[in-house]
């Protein structure tokens, strides 16, 4: 059971970037999977979660508006569009998933397997 976050980079306040997250072992679309970040001297936190099980995903404040998650169920992937980045969405991204329901993940309510994160720098 894999999850790899991919996508990350440098980009200037207000720009773009899409993170995708890849399962590998195990069906994707059976789990809740979220997008969390862990800014530099912060702890990590939930940003965005999707399950096929509820109506619609989920968002953190920042992220409405903002943000959007998504599911390729024929790539086994989730992905994380993001636009209109701020310097304070720096950080380093993972997605995460579990047994649950989006809320129980975002929350840390059940066990979560994270993978690898990827970087993102909201700088000029």
């Amino acid at each position: 059971v894999q999850l790899q976050a991919s996508g990350g980079g440098l980009v200037q306040p207000g720009g773009s970037l899409r993170l995708a997250c890849a399962a590998s072992g195990f069906t994707a679309a059976n789990y809740a999977i979220g997008w969390f970040r862990q800014a530099p001297g912060k702890e990590r936190e939930a940003v965005s979660c999707i399950s096929s099980a509820e109506r619609s995903p989920y968002y953190r404040d920042f992220a409405k508006g903002r943000f959007t998650i998504s599911r390729d169920s024929g790539k086994n992937t989730v992905a994380l569009q993001m636009h209109n980045l701020k310097p304070e969405d720096t950080g380093v991204y993972y997605c995460g998933g579990g047994v649950g329901t989006c809320l129980q993940i975002m929350l840390n309510q059940v066990p979560r397997s994270f993978g690898p994160g990827t970087q993102v720098t909201v700088s000029s």
